[in-house]
């Protein structure tokens, strides 16, 4: 059996003080929006209590679909490499970008190159990343696609075009043709209609036409901060969506607590089995608990 865990969006605090120019763009909106919103929510304590039932679960494997930081500050950036670096071995950890870790024009790259050990492909020798990435744990192929890109104020969405296409569904049929379990990581949501349109995946019709007619087991993202599960159509069954909260939420908001998935997969190619296990905070003051468990695919054990 291999499990997987899998939290997003940790937006990770506490927001450095930025200077005049570099809020002399884009950022002005996100830090005002910090400042007013997400401040007193969105919490470091909240984060490291999460992760310390996460690591007490002893997973094979952690996916971070993204959001680490806020306005991708340079300092923001650093502060994000030096926490994946005390929360595991770049081995253990794939992280994908969310849209606020592509901020501003130039940031994506700055963050590519600062997490590069955790995201990219491996045996990876550039410095620099070609998406989709495919890092394979045991049976699991891990399939790391990147849907951020800066955009202009008050948008938020993400891109998945023609070359991304061609080559994602390269790395699916390879990675079916070794019997593997193939789970998609990706930031914005695939599944139509999943969040608003200025928060939306450009693109996600085609993302769907790969996967139906590909395939996956998994698909796993973050960016509307919801616990929600859909499917997409693929060439033999549905395959699951799965979205978690902000890994930082506090107990008590207007969205979801702070939760982490955790899927045990097990069986072989063509006879899957994964369940999932919902774990985090409900209300305020309570421990981290159960919240919920549902069998994607195959049958109970």
């Amino acid at each position: 059996m291999f499990e997987l865990a899998h939290i997003s969006d940790p937006h990770l605090g506490p927001l450095p003080e930025p200077t005049n120019l570099q809020l002399a763009n884009k950022r002005i909106f996100g830090y005002v929006n910090w400042r007013r919103n997400r401040k007193g929510v969105m919490t470091s304590s909240v984060l490291d209590n999460l992760l310390e039932d996460l690591k007490a679960a002893k997973p094979d494997h952690l996916a971070i679909t993204g959001d680490l930081v806020n306005l991708a500050l340079p300092q923001e950036i650093l502060n994000a490499q030096k926490w994946l670096r005390s929360l595991g071995p770049a081995d253990w950890i794939s992280v994908v970008q969310g849209n606020h870790d592509a901020y501003v024009p130039g940031s994506r790259l700055k963050a590519e190159q600062a997490w590069l050990d955790y995201m990219a492909t491996d045996k990876h020798l550039a410095d620099q990343i070609s998406f989709p990435t495919l890092r394979v744990r045991d049976q699991v192929a891990l399939i790391g696609v990147n849907s951020a890109r800066a955009t202009m104020p008050f948008m938020a969405t993400g891109y998945f075009l023609a070359k991304q296409a061609h080559k994602l569904a390269e790395q699916l049929d390879h990675a079916k043709s070794l019997g593997q379990f193939r789970v998609v990581m990706i930031h914005h949501p695939p599944a139509p209609k999943a969040t608003y349109w200025h928060k939306r995946l450009i693109g996600a019709s085609l993302f769907r036409r790969v996967i139906q007619q590909h395939g996956a087991e998994l698909i796993l993202h973050g960016h509307t901060h919801l616990a929600t599960r859909t499917t997409i159509k693929g060439p033999d069954r549905s395959v699951p969506v799965i979205c978690v909260p902000s890994a930082s939420q506090s107990p008590g908001g207007h969205k979801p607590s702070s939760a982490y998935n955790l899927f045990r997969i097990s069986g072989e190619a063509g006879d899957w089995n994964c369940h999932m296990t919902q774990r985090g905070f409900s209300t305020p003051g309570e421990p981290i608990k159960d919240l919920g468990h549902h069998q994607l695919l195959g049958k109970e054990n």
